[in-house]
């Protein structure tokens, strides 16, 4: 079918192009609109606990986190004065009330409940802000209308809470991207131009970059209305339209010039190209796609939403890579290897597989493979270490770059104010005898006795300092006690007060009562709870998947399963750097990061779905050239190794192009974004470096023949679900020039007219070591005997022995007026077999062929 593609393509390549432009066009300004519809938040679980305590503290009490948070600063008066008091209430009090729902500052309180709003010189205080909606896109509208409005006269002024720090952290996205495509892009042209050898060739590549991340813009687009969408879904967009872009575009570059070379003919090497990389590289996108599928499971919208980024990402790159770049290839043809770059033209010569530094590597792994796989078992070891210990943390200001002033605002708050550290615990207890009509900040109401008793059993509790009642709602039926601890909010100890609130009872004349718990603690609790249930079946999900598409394309059992074992060894070595990097902060000086002991769980998610995606990637080129010379030869050594020269420097390559891309995200200003960086680079690197060079070959070398074991009913399965790549296409065969004239005999009058191109018909199967890989039956010639004809009595190009026609009258033969001649079948030959043997060195199998004679 892709073949059949290619030749279409060929055939029609100006009108492709122009429907692909005009498509480009209409995606780039659709794509352009999901800048202004990104979401905040989205790290927790919609139906925890904690969700709904943060929700009913939006809407019915006073929220603990609240919209905006204005920090008033005086070098010269204090709260006390009157002229401070003037500056800040004068200003809130201006605010439009369409947009401010309400407003706290010092001075709505009298006595010791104001102390929390003066820092302890009294020079400094803040306004707690809620704004009015339902929803972030509404309360940012409002954001937008009130924040130009309260900077009070003659004080400094500075903004944080939840939404001005979900726009500081969505434009640092933005920015941050931007940043790392200004500077990756020259490096990643100058390595193309290197690696292609030709300017034309490496400017292909970045041409289905831009075609990628546009249509993943588009599609992003499109899922907005559907479900909401978190910034950094535009890194992940950028980041793997580019990198899927380049490792797709010089695989069918690669293969496109290596066929070209061959005859020149442009057609022919396009439909070669798309039945064997193209068909490569359709299988890989969708592995990858299932394997970001897997973050659909999470109920987090942070995790769906990326998974979905991802996803359209993938499959606009293979679109690009199977379309678009065969488009261009078609109208390039000979043309592809304009501006060769000098010096480089020898090097892009097709050269002897059996030959060259991956060659020689796989043979070498394949001679030892015990040290090999020993020492490279031991590095990953090595690297894996730190994430044993492993402590994971929320998503707070420390995040952003330390001159934030988003974060300068908190950290302000938390330093100079008292408990202005402390994250307490939000009790809230409803049910339908919660008394109405009530308020406990009213000094004259009487607290009910079982709620009084309530919080005074949450005040006894370990490490806790005290409990008050910060809300009720007679509308929900609800009061909300938060309790203060002394506790960092994500240590063992506050967490294990958590579980023990959560654990307690509460009822009334033997009805019970609800009771929620929430607060950043709570909701980290949550989260990772939800994450620990999820994981588990995304882990299911996308390793069923896999091995199903694997054993479609390879036709194995093992070689599925051993693919996943060794995506999940590049994984675990970048986690474990995470962790040292991070958590430990040894990577602080150089990215320039606030530590916080701790890594960011939905980010490690993250990394280890797209982490496995790429690793899989460069496992399917490999695999895919190594079943190929399989196919051919039955020798697992050469297998090996012809794959790895095949494909070794094609993979490294690409490894290269996007650590340089990867690179850019690791310097950004969110420390989020740079942890993503850093665990994707060093996965890229371990995979590259020690998996598909050291790893894969030397466990392929303990199988031996077993890596392609399939037992009888799963051929038969694999049969009708064949992937695998193929390059006996339906061209005619090249035909044989015309043998030489006899002495005096006169060449023909004119050559005859073209007869219609006709289909070549099936011919039996033949074995798979008679046909080379990369060329069909028909040109295999048969072997020659020591007096030069044919075994079936035949001289060269099918005359008889003495150059004569093969019909006995003893006259030259003249193909052209003759005809072909009349071949006599072959004698049957005697039918060999063939048997797996072990290795004499006691390691793997191979196979054995009996000699008939």
């Amino acid at each position: 079918m892709l073949a059949g593609l290619g030749r279409l393509l060929h055939r029609r390549r100006w009108t492709s192009l122009v429907l692909i432009l005009l498509l480009t066009v209409v995606a780039g300004g659709w794509g352009l609109g999901v800048l202004a519809k990104f979401k905040q938040g989205g790290f927790e679980d919609p139906k925890a606990d904690s969700t709904l305590v943060a929700k009913l503290g939006a809407t019915y009490f006073t929220s603990t986190n609240p919209d905006i948070l204005v920090l008033y600063r005086s070098e010269t008066m204090t709260v006390d004065d009157p002229r401070y008091m003037a500056a800040v209430v004068g200003t809130v009090a201006r605010l439009p009330k369409q947009h401010v729902q309400e407003i706290i500052t010092y001075w709505s309180f009298e006595g010791e409940a104001a102390t929390s709003f003066a820092s302890h010189d009294r020079h400094a205080t803040f306004a707690v802000i809620k704004l009015t909606g339902k929803d972030d896109l509404a309360r940012l509208t409002a954001y937008q209308e009130v924040q130009d409005r309260l900077a009070a006269p003659g004080l400094e002024t500075s903004l944080g809470g939840s939404i001005p720090f979900g726009v500081e952290f969505s434009e640092l996205v933005v920015s941050d991207i931007v940043k790392a495509e200004i500077v990756s892009m020259p490096i990643l042209m100058v390595l193309l131009v290197i690696v292609f050898g030709a300017v034309v060739s490496a400017a292909l590549p970045l041409v289905v970059a831009l075609f990628s991340i546009v249509g993943g813009l588009a599609v992003l687009h499109v899922v907005t209305y559907v479900t909401d969408v978190t910034a950094t879904a535009l890194e992940v967009v950028t980041m793997m339209g580019v990198g899927l872009a380049i490792d797709y575009s010089l695989f069918i570059v690669s293969r496109f010039r290596e066929e070209l070379a061959r005859d020149g003919d442009r057609e022919r090497a396009l439909a070669v190209t798309m039945a064997t990389a193209g068909r490569t590289i359709a299988v890989s996108g969708i592995t990858v796609t299932a394997a970001l599928s897997g973050l659909l499971l999470f109920p987090q919208m942070f995790l769906r939403t990326l998974g979905l980024a991802g996803m359209a990402t993938v499959l606009v790159a293979v679109f690009g890579a199977v379309v678009l770049l065969p488009t261009m290839l078609a109208l390039l043809g000979p043309r592809v290897e304009l501006g060769r770059v000098r010096g480089r033209r020898g090097r892009k010569r097709e050269r002897n597989p059996e030959s060259g530094f991956w060659y020689r590597l796989g043979h070498s792994v394949m001679k030892r493979p015990l040290p090999y796989f020993a020492v490279t078992l031991a590095i990953l070891a090595v690297l894996f270490g730190p994430f044993l210990n492993v402590q994971f943390s929320a998503v707070d200001a420390r995040v952003l770059p330390k001159d934030s002033p988003t974060r300068e605002v908190v950290e302000t708050v938390k330093r100079e104010f008292p408990n202005g550290s402390a994250e307490p615990i939000d009790v809230v207890i409803s049910g339908d005898l919660i008394p109405r009509n009530w308020r406990p900040a009213r000094k004259n109401d009487v607290i009910p006795p079982y709620l009084e008793s309530f919080r005074l059993r949450l005040e006894n509790l370990p490490h806790v300092v005290k409990a008050e009642y910060t809300g009720y709602s007679e509308d929900y039926g609800g009061v909300r006690i938060s309790v203060t601890h002394d506790q960092e909010p994500m240590s063992q100890t506050a967490q294990s007060l958590v579980k023990t609130i959560r654990q307690m009872t509460l009822s009334k004349d033997g009805f019970p009562m609800h009771i929620d718990v929430g607060g950043s603690t709570a909701a980290q609790l949550d989260l990772m709870n939800s994450l620990m249930r999820t994981l588990p079946k995304m882990a299911l999900h996308v390793g069923v998947l896999t091995f199903v598409l694997l054993f479609m394309f390879f036709g194995s059992i093992l070689l599925p399963l051993k693919a996943i074992a060794m995506n999940v060894l590049s994984i675990g070595a970048s986690f474990g750097v995470i962790v040292w990097g991070f958590q430990y902060g040894h990577l602080a000086g150089l990215l320039d990061f606030t530590p916080t002991g701790g890594v960011e769980a939905t980010s490690m998610i993250l990394i280890l779905a797209v982490v496995f995606g790429l690793s899989m990637d460069y496992e399917v080129f490999l695999l895919s050239r190594i079943r190929e010379e399989w196919d051919r030869t039955h020798d697992n050594r050469t297998a090996v190794a012809v794959g790895m020269q095949r494909t070794g420097g094609i993979i490294s390559s690409a490894a290269v192009l996007f650590l340089i891309v990867i690179a850019g995200f690791a310097m950004a200003g969110i420390t989020v974004v740079k942890l993503i960086g850093v665990g994707m680079f060093v996965a890229v690197v371990v995979d590259a470096v020690l998996v598909r060079s050291l790893l894969v070959p030397s466990t392929m070398r303990f199988m031996g023949a077993a890596n392609w074991w399939l037992p009888r009913p799963l051929a038969f399965l694999h049969a009708k679900m064949d992937l695998r790549e193929r390059d006996d296409l339906d061209f005619d065969p090249v035909p044989p020039a015309p043998p030489p004239l006899a002495h005096g005999t006169a060449p023909p009058a004119a050559p005859p007219a073209a007869s219609p191109r006709r289909r070549r018909q099936p011919q039996p199967k033949r074995p798979r070591t008679s046909v080379p890989s990369g060329r069909t039956a028909a040109r295999t010639p048969a072997p020659a005997t020591r007096s030069g004809t044919a075994p079936n009595g035949l001289g060269p190009n099918g005359t008889g022995s003495n150059g004569t026609a093969p019909n006995g009258t003893g006259e030259p033969w003249r193909p052209w007026q003759d005809g072909p001649p009349q071949h006599h079948p072959a004698p049957p030959q005697p039918r060999t077999t063939r048997r797996i043997v072990p290795n004499p060195d006691g390691v793997g199998w191979h196979w054995e062929t009996d000699d008939p004679s």
